[in-house]
Order: C-alpha cells, then sequence, then structure tokens
C-alpha cells in the first residue's frame, strides 16, 4: 500500500476511534446517579401537659328576670299605659282590663257575705232559744264560710285584673293594644327586669361538648357593644336533655356586667373553658401533614440526624397554631415543622437551625 493510501485511511480512523471513547466516557456518566441535595428542614419541641379544649358558641345577653305579663282572668283590655322600650318602676300599673264586670263579682259576693252573716246571727239565736238545730245552725255557718271564700276569690281576681310590675326594669315588646280581648294568661306584655343585674346568655351546645363541661365552669364572654373588654362568666345552667328542635343541649351562662349597662338582645361571643384536662401533646399547626379528621401526620428526625419518621396521630383538637395530639408522638421530643411539604418517609434531611 502506497504512503499516499495511508495517509487517507489514518484520519478517518482517528475520527472513529475518538467517536468510540466519547461514547463509552457518556455512557460511564449515565450509570452513576447524581447524589440528592438533602432538604433542609427546621425542628421544634412538643409541650406535654394537661390541656382542655376550648369552645366557642355565640348568643344574645338576656336577662334571667324577663317575663311574660298577663292578666289572671279574661277581659277586655281597657288601658294599656306603656310603650315599648319604657322603663318602669317596682309596683307600676302597667295595664288594666275593664273593670265593670270584675267589679260587679266582687259587689255581688259582698252582698252574699253580709246575707249569710245575718242568717248565722239569726240561727244563733234561734238555736240558743232551742227554736233552730243544731245542724240548721252548721249548715248556716258553712254558708256563711262559703260566701266569704267567694268575696277573697274576687277580690283576688279584681287585684290581678291589673298589670304591676314586682322590680324595676324595661318593656320590651307589647303584644296587645286597648280594647283587644285578653283570654286569661295570654301574654300583653314582654318584660325585662334589670335592677338585679341578673344576665343570661342562652345557647346550645353539641352532646360531645356537653359531656365535658359542667356547672361551675368559667367563661369569658366578649360583647360586639364593647370590643375592647372582657367579661367574666359562670355556667350555671345546664338541661338533662336535647332541645328535639335542634338536637343540642340548652346551657345558660351568668354574666357579670362589671359596671357596664346591659341590654338584652347584645350579641356575644363565649369561650368556654371545661374544667376536666386530659393528658396531650401540643405540637405546632404547621408540623401536621395529610390530616384527615381526627388522625393525621407528623415528621420526626430519626437518631441518624439524616432520614425521618413518619408518625400517625390522632388529634384530639385544635386550639390556635397549636394541635393537642392524644398518641402517637410518645417519648418525641421535636418535631419537624418547616419543610413537610417535601418530605417522604424516603428523605434524607439537614436539620438546622
Amino acid at each position: 500500500m502506497s504512503s499516499k493510501l495511508l495517509h487517507a485511511l489514518r484520519f478517518p480512523i482517528a475520527a472513529i476511534l475518538a467517536f468510540a471513547l466519547v461514547k463509552c466516557s457518556d455512557n460511564k456518566a449515565a450509570a452513576i446517579p447524581p447524589g440528592d441535595d438533602p432538604i433542609t428542614v427546621k425542628l421544634q419541641p412538643v409541650v406535654t401537659g394537661n390541656y382542655s379544649r376550648n369552645l366557642q358558641y355565640s348568643g344574645l345577653i338576656a336577662s334571667n328576670a324577663e317575663a311574660r305579663l298577663s292578666f289572671k282572668i279574661g277581659g277586655i283590655v281597657s288601658k294599656i299605659y306603656v310603650k315599648e322600650g319604657d322603663r318602669v318602676s317596682k309596683g307600676q300599673l302597667l295595664a288594666s282590663l275593664d273593670l265593670t264586670e270584675i267589679d260587679a263579682q266582687v259587689q255581688q259576693a259582698s252582698q252574699n257575705v253580709e246575707k249569710s252573716q245575718r242568717d248565722e246571727g239569726r240561727i244563733n239565736n234561734l238555736y240558743k232559744d232551742t227554736v233552730a238545730s243544731l245542724e240548721q245552725l252548721q249548715n248556716m255557718h258553712t254558708q256563711s264560710t262559703v260566701a266569704s271564700e267567694a268575696l277573697r276569690i274576687a277580690q283576688f281576681n279584681r287585684q290581678y285584673a291589673q298589670i304591676r310590675v314586682a322590680e324595676g326594669g324595661a318593656i320590651l315588646q307589647k303584644f296587645m293594644s286597648e280594647g283587644e280581648y285578653a283570654t286569661a294568661g295570654a301574654a300583653v306584655l314582654l318584660f325585662n327586669g334589670t335592677e338585679k343585674n341578673d344576665w343570661v346568655v342562652r345557647f346550645g351546645v353539641s352532646d360531645r361538648d356537653w359531656a365535658a363541661l359542667k356547672k361551675g365552669d368559667q367563661a369569658v364572654v366578649t360583647i360586639d357593644a364593647y370590643p375592647d373588654q372582657r367579661f367574666t362568666g359562670v355556667i350555671t345552667k345546664m338541661a338533662e336533655g336535647a332541645d328535639p328542635a335542634s338536637n343540642t343541649y340548652p346551657v345558660e351562662v351568668t354574666v357579670l356586667p362589671a359596671g357596664r349597662r346591659f341590654a338584652p338582645g347584645l350579641f356575644c361571643t363565649i369561650q368556654l373553658q371545661p374544667s376536666s384536662r386530659q393528658a396531650l401533646i401540643m405540637v405546632p399547626a404547621e408540623a401536621l401533614t395529610e390530616g384527615d379528621g381526627k388522625t393525621g401526620y407528623v415528621y420526626t428526625l430519626n437518631a441518624d440526624k439524616r432520614t425521618v419518621k413518619k408518625n400517625q396521630v390522632h388529634i384530639a383538637f385544635l386550639q390556635k397554631d397549636k394541635i393537642a395530639v392524644s398518641s402517637g408522638l410518645e417519648n418525641v421530643s421535636e418535631v419537624i415543622t418547616s419543610g413537610v411539604g417535601y418530605l417522604t418517609e424516603k428523605s434524607i434531611v439537614k436539620a438546622v437551625n
């Protein structure tokens, strides 16, 4: 082979060898997987202690002396002396029936008493003269007593043919007007007593919350009319059965006005603190991942400080930026908070302060 032919073939062979070396180099690089960078995470300590759920409800301020005022007997409403919103004092006359009929009944009963007393006197004299028998005297005494009791009934009915208040307060609502016929016991006025400052909030709670609460538990009441002040309350009444209309258990909280002026209908928020407590672990809310109702997952750092463990936890309740855990984090002092959204059970991490 001539020297010119060898020189012509030298360049293609060299190019082929160079291309083969490059491809081998590429295959070696692809066979070695690159190392994953560790995920940076932050840890926060957990707190173990005895806690109770903070319960929050809303309701309207009302007076414990609220009453629906009515007449004892039926009749035509003759006069209503107050309007809605009027403040009234103890013993003030608020409304009256037409007394024509009831006055006639009182007069009739009074005349019957006088007659029966005269008849009893005559029979008594005849008995002394042995003209009348003992039985006749006893019967006349009975008639006289019955007449006296009928007079008492008529006088009592006349007294309650008028509506007067037993304490100072305010008229919230008027249900009837003058000239209407009021049946016995039908509400005429809605009255709210304010002299005793006995203010309450009534609301319904769930069966679970009802079981955690009891009389005497403290409450913090926030009223929209006084946003910068918190009022002290205490549970004074708890129903022993559910309200069939709402399927909740009625609860009554007495609120101390602390020198403020209250009125029925003020909207308020009630925060209840049950006295019953349980041992729980409090963790930051950002540590929770994949929460589902009462269960969720929290990551912790293993002993090697590089790998993580995914812990299933049982959630007792949420409280602001904390989660109360009842089980799943036993013997755990720290949980991962920052970076939990990127973690899996195979993740490599780097913990930083």
